[in-house]
This record gives structure tokens, C-alpha cells and sequence, in this order.
């Protein structure tokens, strides 16, 4: 192979590495909590 064909094919795999692994996002998870707790029925008189 030439100088200029390696070059090139070096440019090319630099650039599909740098699109395919570059952008990577961290997930965001939301845990829905409960505004507040039920009253649980404990009996006519307690």
C-alpha cells in the first residue's frame, strides 16, 4: 500500500472510532415515592 492510502485509512478509522464511541450519555432513573402513607385501620377504639 502507499503512504497516502494508509493515511487515508487511517483517517477514516479515526473518525468511524470517534463517531461510534464517543457520545455516551449516563441514564437518569426517577424513583416516584409516595407523598405519604396510608392510615392502616387498627380497630374501633384504639
Amino acid at each position: 500500500m502507499s503512504k497516502s492510502t494508509k493515511t487515508l485509512l487511517a483517517l477514516c478509522m479515526v473518525a468511524f472510532v470517534a463517531a461510534c464511541g464517543g457520545a455516551k450519555e449516563s441514564e437518569v432513573v426517577y424513583v416516584d415515592e409516595p407523598v405519604s402513607v396510608e392510615p392502616t385501620y387498627t380497630g374501633k377504639y384504639k
